[in-house]
């Protein structure tokens, strides 16, 4: 049984408790008041820091630098101020040279022949010669959807390569480039033109071309894809021109092949599998083409061509038609020439490709009034050396009646009696040996040079190498 406690005692216990309770309730209201406090330090805080925010977004706003600005904002528009201004010369220089366009190449060629091949036959039978080429093509403005761009090309070299007895063909080496100081580098501007392309629909596959300027005919008319270029490919001039318009001289172009001109070109490639386009050209001639007399009596040339899809592989198909009204005869005179030819190329397999070429002399009394090209490059896949190419080609160049009736009725001014047909054929093989060097090593034979019967053929042996960027 539990004992209870006097009353005098729960009084006392009661009363100790009481007294024990008072300074905890006394300390606790003393931290919470000390809370209190710091909360309303920090939200104080919190509201200044908001008040600073605002006004440096507001014054982030606005590009103007101020003095009663807060000084952060200040600074960081120093910073961006001297960040645009470091930009700003960079910016403009990578947008001037964004469309601008620079390639270039160097090329040295050595040929050696029997000295009987000569003119003198008393002279060396080699020769060695350089050509540099160097073209930049700038953007020339827009109007509209219209587009502008310049071109400019400049060509220097030194060397005229070997001097052979009569030939038909211009030259056994079309990468010769001298003047008359054969002593020094002969430099020129060969090409500096304007082309506007002008879109007739709104994809631009169908749109006209107008280039004005001095000017190379053929790098708009007769082109080949395989037979055009003389630093990486065939070297004798009937192999990379239509012969009669460059080794005959049709072209009446100055002494390095170049003229004033102007041209406009159609071209539609809506359907994809087969483009096709048409093109005018009218070139100064004579005189005319080297700025020395009036650009009256022009050549005038145009084309059609078309570039289908055999078997899936690419080849195009040019026609054209010319008359210059300042042709010379064999006899020195001056007359209107008039001719025809036929340009094509076409990839036969992944690995060959063939080319073809035809002009027919309509008016004239030119030396040949007939020549026909054949050829082709095999790449290097079959014995990997995929970069490489081989390449092989004939030709004809055919006497024309004219002259062959001269020649014989007239043997001793003539030097001999003109028949049949000037043959030439060439080989090549190209390696490639890195993404900018090249060496070429050729064979060349030139049989009845000049159609003379009673010649003795001309063969010829060269080493040409090509540094490209």
């Amino acid at each position: 049984m539990r004992r209870k406690l006097p009353a005098h005692k729960a009084v006392a216990l009661a009363a100790a408790l009481c007294a024990a309770t008072l300074p905890l309730a006394s300390e606790a209201a003393t931290d919470s008041d000390a809370l209190m406090a710091q909360v309303k330090a920090l939200a104080d805080r919190v509201e200044r820091l908001e008040a600073q925010n605002a006004q440096l977004r507001t014054a982030l706003e606005s590009d103007r630098i101020s003095e009663n600005e807060p000084e952060l904002a200040t600074r960081l528009k120093a910073v961006e101020a001297q960040q645009d201004a470091l930009k700003g010369p960079a910016s403009k220089l990578a947008d001037a040279l964004g469309g601008i366009r620079v390639e270039g190449s160097l090329t040295g060629m050595v040929q050696q022949t029997g000295r009987s091949s000569l003119a003198d036959p008393g002279s060396s039978g080699s020769r060695a010669n350089y050509r540099g080429d160097v073209a930049a093509t700038l953007p020339g403005g827009d109007f509209g959807a219209n587009k502008g761009k310049v071109f400019l090309h400049a060509r220097f070299g030194q060397g005229d390569g070997l001097a052979l007895r009569p030939t038909y063909t211009g030259t056994a080496n079309t990468t010769a480039f001298a003047g008359n100081d054969t002593d020094d580098t002969q430099f020129t501007v060969a090409q500096a033109w304007y082309q506007l392309e002008v879109p007739l629909d709104q994809k631009a596959s169908d749109k006209a071309v107008f280039t004005v300027g001095k000017i190379d005919p053929f790098a708009f008319f007769d082109q080949n894809a395989i037979a055009d270029d003389e630093t990486r490919r065939f070297a004798n001039n009937v192999f990379v021109h239509n012969p009669l318009l460059d080794s005959g001289g049709d072209t009446g172009a100055d002494h390095f092949g170049f003229a004033p001109g102007a041209i406009a070109a159609y071209e539609n490639s809506s359907e994809k599998t087969m483009p096709w386009g048409t093109s005018l050209g009218v070139f100064g001639s004579g005189d005319g083409a080297n700025f020395r007399g009036s650009s009256g009596k022009p050549f005038v040339i145009a084309q059609a061509w078309v570039s289908p899809r055999i078997n899936h592989l690419p080849g195009t198909y040019r026609v054209y038609a010319w008359s210059n009204a300042r042709g010379t005869d064999f006899d020195g005179s001056q007359a209107r020439h008039a001719g025809m030819g036929l340009s094509m190329d076409q990839r036969v397999t992944d690995e060959l490709t063939l080319f073809g070429r035809y002009g027919h002399q309509t008016s004239g009394h030119v030396l040949f009034n007939g020549a026909f090209t054949i050829g082709g490059e095999l790449d290097g896949s079959a014995w990997r050396r995929g970069s490489d190419g081989l390449g092989l080609a004939f030709g004809m160049l055919r006497t024309s009646g004219r002259y062959a009736s001269a020649s014989a009725a007239d043997p001793a001014n003539y030097g001999f009696a003109a028949r049949g047909s000037e043959r030439i054929g060439e080989l090549y093989y190209r390696m490639h040996l890195n993404d900018h060097v090249e060496i070429t090593p050729s064979l060349q034979y030139i049989s009845r040079p000049a159609a003379n019967p009673d010649a003795k053929g001309i063969a010829l042996v060269g080493l040409r190498a090509r540094v490209g960027f």
